[in-house]
């Protein structure tokens, strides 16, 4: 075959799928989701937090500087690329350091506190797992410009408060440890790496490979073949300085006084290098192996790190796929955030078409909480039924020749053994508002 004559081979039939691991949300889907959302909006609102929504590529040292170079999203899980100018840009893995850059370039942070908060997807390169996904996505709360204990308890009760709200909160549980200072940290450091020597021969390869670069990642290791070795690791906590002690002591105090139940976690360090003192994150056990479902903590040398002035931060993230899986898991969604439809406008015939257009719409005027849907494309009176049962609604509203010769309409009920009854129009409204209670 001749060189045109293959520049004019007929495209490819294959079918495109979409990327592994990125997922298409359904419309069965998007309603548990809109569910979830609209719960934290509601929820962010309540306690004072602004939206900030930030795009989601971003340049490939924001995350570096941020996250650390040796961490895996570094190393092995960003979406990087070069632009068309030679730019090497990142789509964003996590969303707290795309915040902070917002915050530094819209003068966020001078002289202020802020209480922000987001939503929106993340993209990481892992292997595509029930809960675990390579675009997923994320619900973030950021506070800049605090520097207690208080702001800790707030968004560990904020967060709290939502996992009551969903009906959680029995399933959850609160993990809690304090980094301490860097100082401490690096101190930590040095006697953690000299116990590690000790025992070479136990260490993974991940392990032997974080010896070096980030040793404290180690202690978060889920190898079962080095739980006993770790359980005798120095403690973090056994080396705090005096003020991050005093710091997680009066949290456990505010935590205490809330009536919040946690567990020290010795070992709980996170996996990004920005964090210190204060980190945190709910588990549960009702998703197997994927038990992190709010993950957080305090990160006051990030503003300085990316070039702004020292600001104390505290903040946490959450994943909206592993919390919805969560919540279908333990049958916690109420029909009522489900997403069917209320009513089924019918018209029995094409010349009913113009009147049940007119009188549905009349209806989502009066009724603004009114999910219907107006049947379209005709059909034989047979399948227009079926296409009102198949859509789920749980009434019906038929319009024909009887109806338009008399202003009724023919009320009937889809999920329930009632009779069909016949109202005037002008009655539809009041019966409906009544029904729909």
């Amino acid at each position: 075959m001749s060189k045109s004559q293959a520049s004019h081979k007929a495209p490819s039939k294959k079918k495109i799928q979409a990327i592994r691991g990125m997922n298409d949300l359904l419309p069965e889907q998007s309603p548990l989701w809109q569910y979830f959302e609209g719960k934290v909006r509601d929820l962010m609102a309540r306690y004072g937090y602004a939206e900030i929504r930030t795009p989601i590529v971003e340049q490939t040292a924001l995350f570096a500087r941020s996250i650390g170079e040796v961490t895996d999203i570094v190393e092995k899980e960003m979406y990087t690329f070069e632009d068309r100018n030679g730019d090497s840009l990142t789509l964003r893995p996590e969303g707290t350091a795309s915040c902070v850059r917002a915050a530094m370039e819209h003068g966020l942070l001078h002289n202020q506190t802020q209480r922000l908060w987001y939503q929106g997807p993340m993209f990481r390169h892992e292997r595509p797992q029930k809960g675990r996904y390579r675009q997923f996505h994320q619900v973030g709360v950021e506070s800049f410009g605090l520097e207690g204990p208080d702001i800790d308890a707030e968004v560990i009760l904020l967060s709290a408060r939502l996992w009551r709200e969903l009906g959680l909160m029995e399933h959850v549980t609160l993990e809690l440890n304090s980094l301490g200072s860097s100082e401490a940290r690096a101190t930590y450091r040095d006697t953690l790496v000299a116990y590690f020597e000790q025992h070479l021969d136990v260490l993974d390869e991940d392990s032997r490979r974080r010896l070096t670069s980030n040793p404290l990642r180690i202690l978060d290791s889920k190898n079962p073949e080095m739980a006993e070795m770790l359980a005798g690791a120095p403690r973090l906590l056994d080396h705090l300085d005096a003020d991050s002690r005093e710091h997680f002591e009066a949290l456990c105090a505010l935590l205490d006084a809330a009536g919040i139940d946690y567990v020290i976690n010795p070992r709980l360090v996170r996996g990004l290098d920005y964090y210190g003192r204060t980190v945190f994150e709910w588990t549960t056990t009702a998703l197997g192996s994927q038990g992190t479902v709010c993950a957080g903590g305090r990160y006051d040398g990030l503003v300085e790190q990316l070039g702004g002035k020292p600001t104390p931060a505290v903040g946490f993230a959450m994943g909206i796929e592993r919390l919805v899986l969560l919540l279908e898991t333990l049958e916690l969604i109420p029909d009522a955030a489900r997403g069917e439809l209320d009513l089924y406008v019918l018209p029995m015939d094409d010349a009913a078409a113009g009147t049940a257009l007119q009188l549905v719409e009349r209806l989502r005027g009066e009724l603004p909480e009114l999910r219907a849907q107006l049947h379209c494309g005709g059909g034989s009176f047979k399948s227009r039924i079926k296409k009102a049962d198949r859509s789920g609604a749980r009434l019906a509203l038929l319009l024909g020749e009887d109806e338009l010769a008399h202003g009724t309409a023919t009320l009937k009920f889809l999920r329930e053994e009632r009779e069909q009854r016949s109202l005037a129009r002008d009655a539809l409204v009041d019966e409906l508002r009544e029904l729909l209670a």
